[in-house]
């Protein structure tokens, strides 16, 4: 891993690579794969398996230099230096998601060892340090007005629990990402396609603070082979700071990050946090 920001890229057991530190023989693949789309390179430097639902090859760049990497030649791209990152262990005999055998999509694996580590200099937020936390943690991400709807709907949703990180970094980036596992992928799917109909459609769940929101395309690269991913940004004018968000669906878990900068959310961590955060579902 180089110096700056060379993050060790995850693959899922499914795919032609083998994921870092995964202890479990890799499940047989059950769908067939489509190229990595190139772009995603240039802001993580890391393996991206990319193609939609069902889809995707094994492509890796994982020990190369910033130069070796068309567009990373120069060491202000902006990415944040993240520790090395690995798939967490398995319960024995526990298929990984999106595998063979595990037609639910279930992460068996810790939900907390399934959560990005924080940067080199961010400051942790000590209410979201990694560990689990209460439903009231994730609402507080949306307006007042919607938290009470959401929370009956939620409690409807078979949620099983919530784990979250947190952190602020020198230029006062905050980032909150937060993990809700749901009994089963229909709920987790359900839970996401309301959230995405309603953001979309400026009725409600916008973050709080967020008066309006469009489409953020800077994610668009971010494909991982089973995932989904639905990015936003709050719309000029906007007050003193900028919002982006994403959720990632990923089987029976969809993961909702945040990102808020005075003066403008900045594209490029947040594309490298969501790609990584991404892969670690995958």
């Amino acid at each position: 891993m180089t110096e700056q920001t060379q993050t060790e890229a995850l693959v899922p057991a499914q795919t032609a690579a083998e994921p870092v530190h995964a202890p479990e023989q890799p499940a047989k693949p059950k769908k067939s794969r489509k190229p990595l789309l190139r772009g995603i390179a240039r802001w993580t430097a890391a393996v991206l398996v990319c193609g939609g639902v069902g889809a995707g090859t094994a492509m890796g760049i994982t020990a190369m230099d910033r130069t070796d990497v068309p567009g990373l030649a120069t060491e202000s791209d902006g990415r944040w230096k993240y520790p090395k990152l690995s798939l967490p262990a398995l319960p024995a005999d526990a298929p990984r998601p999106f595998t063979e055998g595990n037609d639910g999509e279930i992460h068996h694996a810790d939900l907390r060892k399934l959560l990005l580590p924080a940067p080199a200099g961010a400051t942790v937020d000590p209410k979201l340090d990694g560990g689990w936390v209460g439903l009231d943690s994730y609402l507080a991400l949306m307006k007042e007005k919607d938290r009470g709807e959401v929370k009956e709907e939620l409690a409807d949703s078979a949620l099983r629990h919530v784990a979250a990180r947190g952190w602020t970094m020198p230029d006062g980036t905050t980032t909150r990402i937060h993990l809700l596992r749901f009994s089963s992928v229909a709920f987790s799917e359900a839970y996401k396609d309301e959230s995405v109909r309603e953001v979309s459609a400026q009725v409600r769940r916008l973050p709080d603070g967020v008066e309006s929101a469009e489409i953020d395309t800077s994610t668009q690269g971010v494909d991982v082979p089973y995932l989904s991913v639905y990015s936003y940004e709050e719309k000029a004018p906007y007050g003193p700071e900028q919002t982006r968000w994403a959720y990632i669906q990923a089987g029976d878990t969809l993961a909702v990050v945040t990102q808020t900068r005075k003066g403008g959310a900045l594209t490029v961590p947040f594309q490298q946090t969501v790609a990584l955060q991404a892969q670690l579902l995958g």
